[in-house]
Parts: structure tokens; sequence; C-alpha cells
């Protein structure tokens, strides 16, 4: 059974337009004209036990305000959802049980107290028993390197530091379902190792399920086995990370240095043949194929029989390249 289920999403908002001319401002608060924008457009997501999903998509595609209405924070416009069984915005009490939540630009700690008595205090409100919390405390301040700095105000507290504590902070009463929101913006390479471990982690051993909305690609391909893709509120893509990239981007490239700059009686065409796009410079040459076309094992076999090859390397194309593409087309081919 689906842990978080979204059938139809719509959230839509309106504002009131600004009249022009002389006393626009006040004529602005009696006028009855409204113009709405839709943020949420029918997105539907079937999130299961112990998935960590990336929901990726340009800035203002609608990510944010998907995981406020499945947090609770905001009531669809139409459209359900139900995370664990229950209807977020109807019982936010019940929900807020069940959930954790981390948006990367703001906190939920306390910032003039120590991170131990912002802890001590959301442990008392989630009903989480003294033996419960320092078990599980004492479990993330040391999966998260936090000894150090546990008992300075949140005020005090680096960028990378405040957000291991907003992380523990929603992870005490041990929900069920994590929902991150950029939860490392702006974090230097420590920091970020140290948040995509402990979520690894939790997942492993809990089974934690992680909704995760993020613009560094580098938490997609660390932590996610499946993507959903939207933009202009409406999903592009729903599917894992290899069938992505041989959908959109199905090319390989092989990357052959040559032990000599200009082998005798060699020609660019001897290896640019059927399915396959090659670039030459110097000892370097690049070789684009479709492996639906010429197969990996072919497209060497034939430059290795034709060329002098010093050393070759086979890549996909990276993530951040088949990302990039989507937002640029604004488009995903639909995996057949």
């Amino acid at each position: 059974m689906s842990l978080i289920v979204a059938d139809d999403l719509v959230k839509e908002f309106s504002r009131p337009v600004r009249a022009e001319g002389a006393f626009a401002g006040v004529r602005s608060l009696f006028t009855t004209k409204r113009v709405t924008n839709r943020a949420v457009d029918g997105v539907s997501l079937r999130i299961e036990p112990g998935e960590i999903v990336g929901y990726l998509g340009p800035n203002g595609a609608g990510k944010s305000t998907t995981i406020k209405m499945l947090t609770g924070v905001l009531v669809p416009t139409s459209g359900t959802v139900t995370v664990n069984g229950i209807v977020p915005w109807r019982d936010r009490s019940a929900n807020a049980r069940t959930i954790g939540a981390v948006f990367g630009q703001r906190t939920q700690l306390w910032l003039d107290l120590p991170l131990r008595d912002s802890f001590d205090v959301l442990a008392k409100l989630y009903g989480v028993g003294p033996f419960a919390y320092r078990r599980t405390l004492d479990e993330f301040v040391d999966l998260l390197d936090m000894g150090s700095f546990l008992d300075r105000p949140a005020r005090n507290l680096s960028l990378g530091q405040r957000m291991r504590g907003d992380l523990v902070a929603a992870m005490l009463h041990e929900p069920p379902v994590l929902y991150l929101d950029e939860p490392t913006v702006g974090l230097d390479v420590v920091a970020k190792a140290r948040i995509r471990e402990f979520i690894r982690e939790r997942n492993r051993t809990a089974g934690t399920t992680v909704l995760l909305t993020t613009h560094d690609i580098g938490d997609v391909e660390q932590l996610c086995d499946r993507v959903v893709i939207i933009d202009d509120g409406r999903t592009l893509f729903d599917g894992d990370l290899g069938a992505l990239r041989r959908t959109y981007l199905p090319h390989r490239t092989l990357t052959v240095e040559l032990s000599e700059p200009e082998p005798h009686g060699w020609s660019i065409d001897d290896v640019h043949h059927a399915g396959t796009r090659a670039h030459h410079e110097a000892t370097l040459l690049e070789l684009r194929f479709d492996p639906g076309v010429v197969s990996t094992s072919e497209a060497i076999s034939r430059t290795t029989a034709t060329l002098p090859v010093a050393d070759l390397t086979v890549r996909e194309p990276e993530l951040e390249e088949v990302i990039t593409e989507i937002y640029t087309a604004r488009e995903v081919r639909r995996v057949g």
C-alpha cells in the first residue's frame, strides 16, 4: 500500500488586479477583479514505504507548493491527498506526528536556545519518552557529528551546523515520512556529505520514506533511485534514473586517447558509422553512439581495430545534462 497518495492535486492562488492611475493603491483595495495563478496543475503521486524520491523542477515549478499540501500547510484547490492514511489538511496534528520536514531557508529551532534545549522542547511536544529520546538523540548526534556544538545557541551556528540541527529536530519522533526542501542549499562539501549519509542511514535502518526537492544533482545521484520532474505545475516524468537517461539522452560517449596524433592512412570515416557522431582533436577522439543502434562492444572493437589506442573510457550522459535538456525543452519523452 502506498504511503503517500496524491491524485490530480491542484493549487491556485489569486490576487486582486492592481488599478492604474491616481490613487491606484486605494482603488486596488476595493477592486473585484482578480488574477489566478495555478501553481500545481493536476499532479499525481504514489510513493511507497522506504522510497527516496527526488522531486525536481526549475524555480517556480510547484515543488514547494506540493510539499506544503502534503504537510497540511496548504489546502488543495482540488484533488485528494493522503499520507499514511491521513488527509494532511484535515488533521494536521495527527499528520505532524507521522512526518518530519526540513525547509532549507527556514528553521524550526529556537535561535537563542542551545541546540540541546530546542531538542528537549521538541521531544516533549511530540511526547517522546526519556529513554527513546536519549537513545535517538545520541544516535543522531553521532551520525551527524554534532557533539562539538550541541550546547551552542542556534543563532551562533554555521549554516551547515544549523541544517544538521534542523534534521535532528525533524526526526526526533522518528516519523515514517521525511520531506526535505533544498536541505543542502549553500552548504560546503563536508556538511553535504554528513546530511546525505544521515538520510541514507535512516532510510536503511528505519525504512524512512523521503521526498526530496533539490537543485543539487549530487543529492539526486547519491540518494534517489526514482525522480519525479515537474514544470509549470505539471508532471513531466516519473521513473528511475536509468529510464530517464535511456529515454531522453540515450547516447554514450567513447573517449579514445590515441598513441600518435595522426595515424597513417586513417580517416575519421573509419569509425564514424551509422548511429555514431565523432569528433577528433590531436590525440583525442570522442565517439558518441546510440547503444540501441551500435552496441558498446561493437563501438570499441571497431575503434581498436582501426586506430592505435593508448586508452579509452565509456561514459553515459551526466544526469545534469539530462535535467538541463528537460528544463530547456520543457518536456520528456514517455518511457515506453
